[in-house]
């Protein structure tokens, strides 16, 4: 695979594999650096080739676009991990890629990713592979109830899987994740977790092998999908260092070169158990935008640039807020609101479930409120 030989020259493009709203913010932090972005994206008027130098717009499986797409830019990178292997492998024989094609393999799959998770020694909750019919009694025996039966791939914001408080409620779920056209896509079982909250870490190291973490921050949820992110995360200092060590130890395992979070959940006895790995720009970092002198979206662009990663400390503590939905109509509002700082995403149509957009608001460090003030920190002025 080509190799950067030193950091991008001003002006040089920077390819992003995914047109959605992290390609878009990246977009944004590449032309304040100086560089052009080109996506390339099966999507016509996705949220990143709205702010973008360039855009193709072809099926990922189109090896022609994407050798002119390869053909035109310096260094490539990808804003989500559903991007197929086999085109950034295409990509990879032509021009650097980073994160690795290796990278956004063992995050694709949630086989490999535990594989490696333990392989790195970074602890998970109990699981097991369920790679044919025959293994699911076995691996929900091995695993225990109540657990969470998985898609192995594509699955993300509650998609693509089932949970289980009854042994009978195995037939259904696999016949809903596993398919029902006679081949069986495998499957994981996740033990399910009694964790006191959710954490994630998001962590930068470039061609040299520097890394930058940002805090660990606590994530909420509604209907599985990140509603709120509180930074820093109020939880024991070592529950944080913890997070914090085991993120730098999975960034130097994978070989990582660029931007990844990786997800925990804490148990009521204050472990840190890893969820899941995402090589890329995270829902859970946008609060960075407002808060870090460089966003997590800049330090993504250094690192696959060949730049100098940037400081990731915090000079603002903060709550981020995703506007989901039909919630994206309270931007007018919120805009009238001090202290307040919305960001659109640019989608045209507000589905249910969707990320439209999110909202930050800033705190002097250490002044994060209450549960009372984080439920009215967005509340629109009257």
């Amino acid at each position: 695979m080509p190799e950067l030989s030193g950091p991008l020259r001003p002006g040089a493009t920077i390819g992003m594999m995914g047109g959605g709203q992290l390609g878009r913010m990246a977009a944004v932090a590449a032309a304040r650096l100086g560089y052009r972005v080109h996506v390339f994206t099966p999507e016509a008027d996705s949220p990143a080739a709205q702010v973008s130098a360039a855009a193709t717009v072809a099926e990922w499986s189109d090896s022609e676009a994407l050798g002119r797409f390869a053909a035109s830019v310096d260094v490539v990178t990808f804003e989500f991990e559903n991007v197929p292997g086999d085109a950034l492998d295409l990509l990879a024989a032509r021009v650097p890629v980073a994160p690795s094609p290796r990278v956004l393999r063992v995050s694709q799959d949630r086989i490999a990713e535990k594989t490696f998770l333990a392989e790195a020694g970074v602890a998970t909750g109990p699981w097991a592979p369920v790679t044919a019919q025959a293994q699911a009694a076995a691996a929900i025996a091995a695993v225990g109830l109540p657990c969470v039966l998985k898609t192995t791939r594509l699955g993300y914001d509650g998609k693509g899987q089932a949970t289980l408080r009854r042994a009978d409620e195995l037939a259904p779920a696999l016949g809903k994740l596993a398919g029902q056209d006679g081949s069986f896509r495998p499957l994981v079982a996740e033990a399910f977790i009694d964790f006191a909250c959710e954490v994630s870490v998001i962590v930068a190291r470039d061609r040299a092998g520097t890394i930058a973490a940002y805090d660990t921050v606590e994530n909420r949820h509604r209907n599985h999908i990140l509603d709120l992110t509180i930074a820093p995360a109020r939880v024991a200092s070592a529950v944080a260092e913890a997070a914090q060590s085991a993120a730098r130890r999975v960034a130097e395992a994978i070989g990582l070169v660029g931007l990844l979070c990786i997800e925990f959940f804490v148990t009521q006895d204050g472990r840190v158990l890893a969820n899941e790995i995402a090589p890329r720009p995270h829902n859970s970092g946008h609060w960075t935008i407002e808060a870090c002198a460089v966003s997590q979206f800049e330090q993504q662009v250094r690192a696959v640039a060949g730049l100098p990663l940037g400081d990731p400390s915090r000079h603002s503590d903060a709550v981020m807020k995703n506007l989901i939905g039909d919630e994206i109509g309270a931007v007018p509002a919120l805009l009238a609101t001090p202290g307040l700082v919305p960001h659109h995403y640019g989608k045209a149509e507000a589905r249910p479930g969707r990320k439209m957009g999110h909202v930050t608001r800033l705190f002097p460090r250490g002044g994060l409120p209450d549960e009372t003030g984080i439920a009215a920190a967005f509340a629109p002025a009257p």
